[in-house]
């Protein structure tokens, strides 16, 4: 048990720490908002996290990458991100105060998060892969007991990679220059085009 927990903590890390659209989403928003925006964009992907990986650890990923399920998935989640995208180019063009900010802005970082991490294509491929991890690692069928050892371990990483994230954008909002705030949303908007570009390509 204590192999699969540590396993599965280890793909959390890996997981939740590499670059993505949450990352950049986390990154514009901890800039403009601070640290609470910032972690609510985290825990909003959280609950994209906790599905795909009940799909994934269920076996149900094979059922969503039929193309009726998965194409408009995909097209929905390119859009979404080339949106996203185009409003960070648009802050590091004209580079955006907290006091300008909508009402509430920082308050919908949460929905934020849930919808890049729902609609994220390749959560389906990720989770179909660990789930088949999982079974490399009990060397069989997972029972029910392994399979939420290493849900919980995944989570604990998920929930733990939130608050360091979150505090290192924060870290760097206080301290960066205005020009530096500028290449950050530029290189979101980047990111997130490119992220929006491959994804319809895989349409």
């Amino acid at each position: 048990m204590l192999t699969i927990f540590f396993s599965a903590l280890v793909f959390g890390f890996v997981f939740c720490l590499s670059p993505g659209a949450v990352l950049a989403e986390t990154l514009r928003r901890g800039l403009l908002h601070g640290f609470t925006p910032a972690l609510l964009v985290q825990f909003g992907s959280l609950v994209g996290d906790a599905t795909w990986a009940v799909i994934g650890l269920t076996g149900m990923a094979l059922l969503i990458q039929h193309d009726a399920i998965r194409v408009p998935l995909t097209a929905v989640c390119a859009l979404y991100l080339a949106w996203l995208g185009i409003r960070s180019l648009l802050d590091a063009w004209r580079l955006p105060q907290s006091d300008d900010a909508p009402a509430g802005s920082g308050r919908n970082a949460l929905v934020v998060g849930a919808a890049i991490s729902l609609a994220n294509p390749k959560n389906i491929v990720y989770w179909g892969a660990l789930g088949s991890a999982l079974s490399g690692i009990v060397g069989a069928t997972p029972s029910h007991g392994q399979t939420l050892m290493f849900f919980a371990g995944f989570m604990l990483a998920s929930v733990l990679s939130c608050f360091l994230t979150a505090a290192l954008v924060n870290v760097l909002r206080k301290n960066a220059s205005a020009t530096w705030q500028r290449l950050s949303y530029g290189s979101c908007g980047v990111v997130l085009i490119y992220l929006a570009f491959l994804a319809a390509r895989s349409v």
